[in-house]
C-alpha cells in the first residue's frame, strides 16, 4: 500500500536541513508526497531537489496568493513550459484577500495571476491545488470558466453549502491534522463524497490545538489523519487506505 500526502511544502526553508532524512523516510513508509511551491524561487528549488525522486515526490509548482504581487508571471510561465516533463500539476494557487489589506487594486492583480495560472492548467492539462481562505465563493464561481483536469480545494475550510457545491462540481477536497480535534471538520467529512476525499499535512504548518505546536510533516502526521477518517466513517484502516489510494490516483490520473 502507498499513501499520498496531497499537499506539503517540502521546499519550505524549515525542511532544508531535513530533506536528506525526509526522502528515505517517505520511501520506507511508502508515502508519496505532493510537494507544492509558492513562487518561482521555490519552484526552481523543487526541480533541483526532486527531479530524481519521482517515485516518492509529485511536483506541483505555483504562485501562492501571498506572493502574487511580487512574481513575474511571464518568467514563471517560461520556466513552467521549459520544464513541463518534470511538473505534475499547478499549486499552490488561489485567492486570499487577507494578503492585500482590502486593497481592491492589489486584489485584482491577485485574481489576474490566479486566472493566468488556471489558463496554464487548462492548456497543459494539469491538475491544480487551490488555496481558498476567505475566497471560496469566488473560486467556485471562477472554476467553471476553465476546463481543468482535476481540482483540489486543499485544507477545505468552507461550509456545508460550499462543500455541496464542490461535490456537485466534481472537485476534490482534502483534510489535514485539524480533523483530529475539530468536530466541525468531522461534520464536513461526513458530508464529503467518498470518491472526492484526499488527505494532507500542509507541512510545515503549525497547529495550536494539537501536536504541541510542532510543525507538521507527512511522515509524522499523515497516518493519524487516515486513522481519524476511518474512525469517523466507521471504516477500518485498510479500507480507508484503499479508498484514498484510488482517489489519489484519480486526482493525478496516474498510479502512485
Amino acid at each position: 500500500m502507498k499513501y499520498f500526502d496531497a499537499h506539503i511544502h517540502l521546499t519550505d526553508d524549515y525542511f532544508s536541513n531535513y530533506i536528506g532524512y525526509i526522502l528515505p523516510s517517505l520511501r520506507s513508509l511508502k508515502i508519496r508526497a505532493c510537494s507544492v511551491t509558492v513562487d518561482l524561487t521555490t519552484s526552481k528549488k523543487s526541480l533541483i531537489l526532486f527531479n530524481d525522486h519521482n517515485d516518492i515526490i509529485t511536483q506541483f509548482i505555483g504562485i501562492h496568493p501571498e506572493f502574487a504581487l511580487k512574481e513575474n508571471i511571464e518568467e514563471f510561465k517560461e520556466f513552467f513550459i521549459s520544464n513541463l516533463k518534470y511538473i505534475d500539476g499547478i499549486g499552490e494557487i488561489g485567492l486570499d484577500p487577507t494578503y492585500v489589506d482590502h486593497n481592491k487594486t492589489q486584489y485584482s492583480i491577485q485574481k489576474k495571476i490566479f486566472q493566468l495560472l488556471l489558463e496554464l492548467a487548462e492548456k497543459y492539462n494539469k491538475p491544480i491545488s487551490i488555496h481558498s481562505r476567505k475566497s471560496i465563493d469566488e473560486i467556485l464561481q471562477t472554476l467553471p470558466s476553465f476546463k481543468i483536469k482535476n481540482s483540489l480545494l486543499h485544507w477545505f475550510n468552507g461550509n456545508k453549502k460550499h462543500l455541496k457545491q464542490a461535490m456537485d462540481m466534481n472537485i476534490f477536497v482534502s483534510y489535514g491534522p485539524v480533523l483530529l480535534y475539530s468536530p466541525d471538520k468531522k461534520v464536513l467529512l461526513s458530508r464529503t463524497y467518498t470518491d472526492k476525499l484526499l488527505v494532507e499535512t500542509d507541512g510545515p504548518v503549525r497547529y495550536s490545538n494539537c501536536f504541541n505546536y510542532i510543525p507538521s510533516s507527512s511522515i509524522s502526521h499523515l497516518i493519524s489523519v487516515i486513522k481519524c477518517i476511518g474512525d469517523s466513517l466507521n471504516l477500518n484502516f485498510e479500507e480507508v487506505s484503499n479508498l484514498l489510494k484510488t482517489n489519489s490516483e484519480n486526482f493525478l490520473e496516474k498510479i502512485i
